[in-house]
């Protein structure tokens, strides 16, 4: 029974109804609007590639989110010049970052630890401000590239007239706003999702556990690792791209705020949280830090009354007043001392308290499990 629920097709169909239904079962919790399961679905991606890179390889990287502006930037063109319609603009997102993952790679690679950390950092801060600045012709700076109604979209002027006003994104013909945004983002996910848990169960995903294991054993044993994890980068790098041209498909517009040194830094975060090495891990962590950034964070006094509204007034006065440090604003608090627990006490992320659970559930003991290798199978 544990092999047929283990095999390929089941856990692409559960991972795939899990995520489709993702708007009923996330209503209780009212993070069932599209905006916000866009993001889900998006920064999912940009998490599960980054863990590609750092969970198989032990490579962390700090300049991911160069990656993620490349591929926004790409597709804005591509809407820009082209076409509206978002497989182009995928496309040319996807190959971009992969083409930069590729030259970054090539350059940071050649050192590994902390160093190799500052140069992935300084490539990405160079980005930024190239994109801030320097290369404003291409970027439109600060202001940020947008569409305007003096764009030449070449494909779609060929087939029909320009409209009044500024064009939406489309799948040949459906709007990607939406509730059938979320659905092109969800299936990008499952698509990804299917993608990784063949790296992760691949022989290739086993040489690059074997790399961050030991990797000069790796190469006194006569591999040559260095074309592996430079694979892996550009792999990595190409979801982020996709991430990063699904913004711009859902939203079109792509900035430089998106390169900040902030945005690579959420991406590792968001791995840490749910489990560095797990296949589910970082997914979970990406949705808990959005959820905190876009739900938690709109709690109020007024929301607070309510929740403590059956304690007597003293009570509840007290209750709000400590609990409103903890939301609106002061999100990011509680969102630090989440983290904290999770390193202190699960070093292994969510997927570690899970998998400590079963085992207690099922019978394998209660009592204090083994912190949890960095590195998993895929969950």
């Amino acid at each position: 029974m544990k092999q047929l629920f283990s095999r390929e097709p089941f856990a692409l169909l559960a991972f795939s109804v899990v995520i489709l239904a993702m708007p009923l079962w996330l209503t209780p919790l009212g993070a069932n609007y599209p905006d916000l399961l866009q993001k889900f679905a998006i920064f999912a991606i940009f998490a599960m590639g980054f863990n590609i890179l750092f969970g198989l390889t032990g490579y962390l990287s700090f300049g991911h989110a160069a990656f993620l502006g490349v591929g926004s930037y790409a597709a804005v063109w591509s809407f820009k010049l082209f076409t509206m319609n978002v497989l182009p603009a995928i496309f040319f997102g996807v190959a971009f970052a992969g083409l930069f993952g590729l030259l970054i790679g090539y350059i940071s690679l050649r050192r590994s630890g902390i160093y190799f950390s500052i140069l992935t950092l300084a490539f990405a801060q160079m980005c930024y401000n190239l994109a801030y600045s320097v290369l404003t012709p291409i970027t439109n700076g600060e202001t940020g590239l947008q569409l305007t109604l003096q764009d030449p979209r070449i494909i779609d002027r060929a087939f029909a007239e320009a409209g009044a006003g500024l064009p939406e994104t489309n799948l040949f013909g459906i709007d990607m706003s939406g509730y059938p945004g979320f659905y092109f983002c969800a299936v990008m996910l499952i698509i990804c999702f299917f993608i990784t848990r063949r790296i992760f169960n691949s022989p290739f995903g086993l040489m690059l556990r074997g790399i961050k294991s030991n990797q000069n054993r790796m190469g006194y044993t006569g591999f040559a690792t260095r074309p592996y994890t430079l694979t892996a980068f550009v792999i990595s790098g190409m979801f982020a791209g996709l991430a990063g041209s699904l913004l711009a498909v859902t939203d079109p517009l792509a900035g430089a705020e998106r390169m900040q040194w902030t945005a690579s830094g959420e991406v590792v975060l968001m791995t840490i949280l749910g489990g560095v090495g797990t296949l589910i891990g970082p997914m979970l962590g990406a949705w808990i830090i959005k959820y905190f950034e876009n739900i938690f964070s709109s709690f109020n006094n007024a929301t607070l009354e309510n929740a403590f509204s059956f304690l007597p007034e003293g009570l509840r006065t007290m209750a709000v007043d400590v609990s409103s440090l903890f939301v609106g604003e002061g999100w990011h608090l509680t969102l630090g001392v989440l983290f904290m627990l999770i390193v202190i006490f699960l070093p292994g992320g969510l997927m570690e308290g899970w998998r400590r659970l079963l085992r207690r559930f099922s019978g394998g003991g209660g009592g204090k499990s083994e912190t949890a290798p960095v590195v998993q199978p895929a969950e």
